[in-house]
């Protein structure tokens, strides 16, 4: 078949025909009409009584956000009714007058590990210094290129974007580095510079009070959240993107960490509060103010332009055996830190604002607060994956390359067809633990994970040779298999793949063309359906959010900007390349699945594919970059 007319036109339900053109073609997956699977009703078996929620007004206010904010075929979620060039955020937040201590560029060498070796296993610590802090921060956050054409100039970092807005703030809270600082010490990194501002200097009685138990050597990443940034373009929508590119981020420091020999763990015991203390994001008294009494609102106001605490990463030394954090002192040693003197005024980022109160209103309602985990914090083994083709991998590149290159693609060209073994490669890598065992996430980089994984994958295959196109499914949890067979079309066939890998638990669910099916769930965008293959993460959500607690809100997709990280790398990897899918269908997408209510739910889109280059672009290296803030 020639894959450039692989991709031929298919038949819609008449929900489908309300943004479109009428097709009337009546193309079949494995004998089921998509007609049919968009439009009779579904049967269901009876299901248990759920638990009652512990806290149902909290509940009830996520779920409202989350449907509220959805795209469906007949409306767009809310959002600007265009783009107010005048006011777009300043990409670059910096502390004006705290000291800036810049960082080594340190470009990826022949002696750094494979890409595919750091999955199997973590290479020899290295020591902690400015190099080595250098390199994480140079191959996780920092700038990678600039781009221009026209008058058009501006930026792209390692850790990709919704819409390149960069929405996600970095801190480094470590003791004595070699080389970096005498004394223990609390910065916020600034990209454009690749440089630190000492935001605050610890005291080390204060810094030992900290880290009790934790291996030499160990240190801090904390990740904050403008919302303003993501809203300026996207809206209501703002708050689930501001978390698909925090977990982008806690992948892009997970995998730049493992290149040096460092493990990576969420310190997730923390609540709202003292992580606010430890990164000094809390706002004095005198300027506090309480939420605006509007639902929308546009003028100045400046404390949109405030960071949202995210999480703290605690990075350790490779091989350093068990070792125990009592969040309980861990937690009154953070709260000291809003006692300390800091330095710096964060810079504005635009004149005039838009306020969304939903945003404001969720994120205050799934703030997770003090005390809740009381235990000591676990590691988990690492458990490396097994190599099914090494040689899907190109031939001596190495993880740091890779991240450095990483790039959104715009366009894919609807021609390149991706062997059966390599696709299989890049879903082994997508398991959170060995066969997705569901028994915590033990793989690189899901290990940083404390919490069993709740994302798994709906992917349309389009163009892998050897394997029928159709509709796909990847458990990434084996506990869920069940619930996710009963809950979806029974007209399923629930069917390994001709050659997949015993421990590879993916099922070929329909076959047939699903290209303008992709497009079309995925807000009618071509790049979902010319690639190789596209994907939905779907989510086990409402149980998840009922028995864990509502944080897991933004958690849940911080897990799927960590799975849209490995498919970046891996795509590139593999010599082509990716992009995060944001604007979605949700409902549309439950309904090809033949989902109903809230158990289980679509959080992100993705496609992997070869990608069309724009010549009329030219890159630029990312340092030293051009004089503006884009």
């Amino acid at each position: 078949m020639n894959p450039a007319t692989m991709c031929c036109t298919l038949s819609f339900p008449p929900s489908f025909l309300l943004l479109r053109s009428r097709h009337r073609a009546k193309t079949r997956i494995h004998g089921l009409s998509l007609r049919t699977i968009m439009s009779t009703t579904h049967p269901h078996p009876s299901r248990p009584t759920p638990l009652p929620s512990p806290d149902p007004d909290s509940l009830a206010a996520v779920l409202k956000y989350h449907n509220q904010t959805k795209h469906s075929l007949t409306r767009y979620a809310k959002g600007p009714h265009g783009l107010d060039w005048a006011n777009q955020p300043n990409a670059f937040r910096r502390y004006l007058s705290a000291p800036l201590v810049p960082l080594l560029h340190l470009p990826p060498t022949r002696d750094d590990p494979p890409y595919p070796a750091i999955f199997r296993g973590l290479p020899q610590p290295a020591p902690l210094s400015k190099p080595s802090i250098s390199q994480l921060f140079y191959d996780s956050l920092a700038l990678s290129a600039w781009k221009t054409t026209g008058f058009s100039t501006w930026s792209l970092r390692a850790n990709p974007s919704s819409g390149n807005l960069h929405p996600t703030e970095s801190y480094l809270i470590s003791g004595p580095v070699a080389g970096l600082a005498d004394g223990p010490f609390v910065a916020h990194y600034a990209p454009k510079e690749h440089a630190l501002e000492v935001r605050a200097d610890v005291p080390a009685f204060l810094w030992d009070r900290l880290r009790p138990g934790l291996p030499e050597g160990s240190f801090f990443i904390g990740l904050t959240s403008i919302f303003w940034r993501e809203a300026w373009k996207y809206g209501e929508r703002a708050f689930r993107y501001c978390n698909h590119d925090v977990g982008h981020a806690i992948a892009a420091v997970t995998m730049a960490a493992a290149s040096l020999g460092w493990d990576t763990r969420l310190v997730d015991g923390l609540g709202h509060r003292e992580l606010e203390a430890l990164l000094g994001t809390r706002p004095p008294p005198s300027e506090e103010k309480g939420p605006l009494r509007a639902d929308f609102a546009r003028g100045k106001f400046q404390e949109l332009e405030r960071e949202h605490p995210d999480c703290l990463i605690l990075v350790f030394p490779s091989g350093s055996g068990e070792f125990a954090v009592n969040f309980g002192e861990l937690s009154a040693a953070a709260a000291e830190f809003s006692g300390l003197e800091w330095k710096g005024t964060a810079n504005s980022l635009s004149k005039e604002h838009v306020y969304w109160d939903i945003i404001y209103k969720t994120a205050e309602v799934v703030e997770k607060p003090s005390g809740i985990n009381g235990e000591q914090l676990h590691i988990q083994a690492f458990s490396g994956l097994p190599v099914f083709s090494e040689s899907a991998y190109l031939k001596g590149v190495s993880a740091r390359e890779i991240a450095r290159k990483r790039r959104s693609a715009v366009d894919m060209d609807g021609v390149h067809v991706m062997n059966r073994e390599v696709f299989y490669q890049v879903l082994l890598h997508c398991l959170p633990s060995p066969q997705g065992s569901g028994r915590g996430q033990q793989t690189l980089p899901f290990r940083v994970l404390p919490w069993d994984s709740q994302l798994h994958m709906a992917l349309f295959v389009h163009r892998i040779a050897g394997l029928p196109q159709g509709l796909y499914f990847l458990v990434r949890n084996g506990e869920h298999f069940d619930r996710l067979k009963q809950g979806m079309r029974t007209e399923f066939e629930w069917a390994k793949p001709e050659g997949c890998p015993a421990d590879l638990p993916l099922y070929r669910l329909a076959k047939g063309n699903c290209c303008e099916l992709a497009k079309r769930v995925s807000c009618h965008q071509d790049i979902a359906g010319d690639g190789c293959f596209s994907l939905g993460m779907v989510a086990h959500f409402q149980p998840t959010l009922r028995d864990k607690h509502v944080w897991m809100y933004p958690r849940l997709f911080w897990e799927s900007g960590v799975l849209s990280q490995v498919l970046y790398l891996e795509a590139h990897a593999v010599g082509i390349s990716a992009t995060g899918i944001g604007c979605y269908f949700d409902d549309a997408v439950h309904e090809i699945l033949g989902l109903r209510g809230s158990e289980f739910q679509s959080l992100y889109h993705f496609t992997v594919g070869a990608p069309v280059l724009d010549k009329r672009i030219m890159n630029l290296p990312a340092y030293p970059g051009p004089a503006i803030d884009a």
